[in-house]
């Protein structure tokens, strides 16, 4: 074997490494967001609290995890990719195994809160290694792996936490983690090479704004539904969080080393990935919350049958994803994630048709695989319209920005599909829970349409773009690529 050979089968395997790593520790991050959600009943039984308390357990991780995310690929990117990476997934493994150890219901949600913390530093990481580890011919398929995998974990985590209170133990939807972090941690160790972005010092003006202003944001939506959106916290938060945020993008306009430079969205490309990005998951999260309780409330089924018959919805991404990476690097990454914003937006309408308080599998069967299909054809080429729309160098905060963006797009889509379903219905019956859910499905498959519609200003692939000399303040790669 020649020695181009030999390098070149080790840069093979390695990225093959950085796959499963990077796949794996996204899956840990992105299944936290809702796996605690089926387990609430069994958690209150055993630790006590009033229902304020656990609504805390899943907010407590949501705010951490969606302020910091931006901090945490700044802190990689100045002191090392896999250096905090490691130190990111030492704090979530960590606190997992606190959050299954709580003795009362205080600690647990400490627990989840330095959980988010981890994931934060973590997760926006876990692309750009993976991107540094790839070659660019092969990224498309790579990204979509990433991405259905990450997009699997966040549908599934009710499944997932319903079937371990079930069946084991609300502790287990915690102690899955350990294991899982325990051998991500040697291997990436070894398998996983090091990188660094611009090594600008660190910019806590902005850091303190953007923190400040989405912890603002997340906390005035996690609470408006249950404490009411005139109350004086919430609208502090979302008045105060708005105020911080305005102050974040002047300062990024104008600071000479800003966490998150203003310039990135004069790129057509950033901006519509990111766009769409919270769109999407503002109509896809909340969605998810609302049809998991129609089949258990309504339907009757248990955790686990609710969870399988979601399956064609929630585990197409595993199957067409790949495919769809493969599609992006031929066509493009917009015509495949606008198809897909599409597609899941005809899946969302079709299922607000069809719900009823007596509506058979069958029937639902059909919006569940459009949805599916359509999800796994965003999920995999978002990450490469993300990565390649800004410099190398860059990467690493474009990828936390736009998990934050995701993030509070989910949290928005929750409060906001909850607040349309409590004005039209409830959950006095099951025709009541129903004249609630097909508003809220109607407004979701509205706004992931908008979502389709902001992927397709994103530039195409042919678009010619001129190298940016030094001091310009236009991103390099602009739809190349895409």
């Amino acid at each position: 074997m020649s020695q181009e050979t030999a390098q070149q089968t080790a840069r093979q395997g390695g990225a093959a490494w950085a796959l499963v790593i990077t796949s794996v520790a996204g899956f840990m991050a992105a299944l936290d967001n809702l796996v605690v959600t089926t387990a609430l009943p069994s958690i209150r039984k055993d630790l006590g609290g009033a229902l304020d308390d656990l609504e805390w357990t899943v907010s407590a991780y949501t705010l951490t995890f969606a302020v910091l995310l931006m901090f945490g690929a700044a802190l990689g990117d100045r002191f090392g990719r896999r250096r905090l990476f490691l130190a990111g997934l030492t704090v979530f493994t960590g606190a997992s195994a606190a959050a299954a150890m709580a003795p009362g219901i205080d600690s647990l949600i400490a627990a989840r809160a330095v959980q988010g913390v981890g994931a934060a530093v973590m997760m926006p990481l876990t692309l750009t290694l993976l991107t540094a580890a790839v070659p660019e011919a092969r990224r498309g398929m790579a990204y979509g792996i990433w991405g259905a995998v990450n997009g699997l974990a966040v549908a599934s985590g009710p499944l997932i936490g319903g079937s371990l209170t079930e069946h084991v133990s609300w502790h287990w939807i915690f102690w899955l983690n350990v294991p899982l972090g325990l051998a991500l941690l040697p291997l990436a160790r070894l398998r996983l090479a090091e990188s660094h972005g611009t090594g600008a010092p660190l910019d806590f003006p902005g850091t303190l704004l953007a923190s400040g202003g989405l912890f603002g944001i997340v906390y005035g939506l996690v609470r408006g539904p249950a404490d009411g959106w005139t109350s004086s916290l919430v609208l502090t938060g979302l008045f105060a969080g708005g105020a911080l945020l305005v102050g974040f993008v002047i300062h990024g306009s104008r600071a000479k080393n800003p966490m998150l430079p203003m310039r990135l969205f004069r790129s057509r490309a950033f901006s519509g990935i990111n766009a769409a990005s919270l769109l999407m998951f503002l109509g896809m999260f909340g969605s998810i919350f609302l049809l998991s309780q129609y089949m258990q409330g309504v339907l009757g089924y248990s955790p686990t049958e609710a969870g399988l018959r979601m399956l064609p919805w929630t585990g197409m991404p595993m199957l067409v994803a790949p495919i769809a990476g493969i599609l992006s690097d031929r066509i493009g990454g917009r015509p495949v994630a606008a198809a897909g914003l599409f597609l899941q937006a005809a899946g969302l309408g079709y299922m607000a048709s069809v719900v009823t308080a007596h509506a058979s599998y069958g029937v639902q069967l059909p919006g569940l695989i459009i949805s599916g299909i359509g999800m796994a054809l965003y999920f995999a080429p978002a990450a490469n319209l993300v990565m390649s729309a800004v410099r190398p160098q860059e990467q690493g905060i474009a990828s936390g920005a736009n998990n934050a963006l995701r993030e509070v797009g989910g949290a928005l889509g929750i409060a906001v599909m909850s607040s349309i379903f409590a004005a039209q219905g409830g959950y006095e019956s099951a025709q009541s829970f129903v004249d609630g859910l097909r508003p809220a499905l109607v407004t979701g498959s509205a706004v992931v349409a908008l979502a389709g519609i902001a992927a397709l200003c994103i530039p195409g692939r042919r678009r010619a773009t001129r190298t940016v000399t030094a001091g310009e303040s236009a991103p390099v790669l602009e739809g190349v690529g895409n």
